[in-house]
């Protein structure tokens, strides 16, 4: 067995409306950073994957995505398109690999991003392991919610070796976590994905928010637990956001 700890980082539309051009259903968070490190049975790093990704759908890059991860347009004019970087992804994988991820929405990511660009999805691991899920056991265990990757790695007095919001240093981060608290008591298990779950296409149908999933983003961005009054803000901007009140 070998685990395969990945993490992406993407880029979304900004700036529509409900006469424009907005997300597509199928794909709304369109892949621009994809990073992985490779352990073996033992937890020896013995592989590494760091690419950036041209974006087909989603060509300007989203202020707030900009910000976050330092990527620029101009970063991903050189970097290769999807279904290159993909073909090269799964050369790490094989029939043993179970994937790691810090919360599983990654994984429901990367499979809309492969089933999008019309790639093989079976290529990718069925078991996984979700590294923040046994870490917020372990270190959070007195508050509810999930712990931030920040804070994991601060309480397990990992290295700061670079920023945080790099698809491969988080993944790196995320392996290190999963060195950390590795036990006989964290075993694989097979993700099930909503195929199902997809964000409003404009069509007038009625949907429903997921606050759970909503808040669970922003705490993964931030890599913090949102409070009561945080979590209060974002259902309200979200909510404001939807009107089109404020759009210019």
């Amino acid at each position: 067995m070998n685990y395969i700890v990945f993490d992406l980082e993407f880029n979304q539309p900004f700036n529509f409306t409900k006469n424009s051009k907005g997300p597509n259903p199928d794909c709304p968070f369109e892949i621009i950073d994809l990073g992985a490190v490779k352990l073996d049975d033992k937890l020896v790093e013995v592989g590494k994957f760091d690419r950036l990704v041209k974006p087909k759908l989603y060509t300007r890059i989203h202020p707030y995505v900009k910000r976050m991860t330092k990527i620029s347009k101009k970063d991903l004019s050189t970097a290769k398109p999807f279904n290159e970087v993909y073909k090269e992804f799964v050369k790490l994988l094989d029939d043993k690999s179970v994937l790691c991820v810090w919360g599983t929405s990654d994984i429901k990511e990367l499979i809309r991003n492969i089933e999008f660009h019309k790639l093989d999805a079976s290529l990718i691991p069925k078991e996984c392991i979700n590294v923040q899920l046994y870490a917020s056991k372990l270190l959070n265990s007195s508050h509810s919610g999930q712990i931030g990757l920040k804070n994991a790695v601060e309480l397990l007095e990992i290295p700061l070796e670079t920023k945080f919001h790099n698809a491969f240093y988080d993944a790196w981060y995320t392996a290190e976590i999963f060195k950390k608290i590795n036990n006989d008591q964290i075993k694989p298990s097979v993700y099930a994905l909503d195929k199902d779950s997809k964000i409003p296409d404009h069509t007038g149908k009625k949907t429903t928010l997921d606050k759970e999933k909503l808040i669970m983003h922003f705490e993964k961005t931030f890599n913090h637990k949102m409070t009561m009054e945080e979590q209060s803000i974002i259902k309200l901007a979200y909510k404001m956001g939807k009107t089109n009140q404020f759009q210019k």
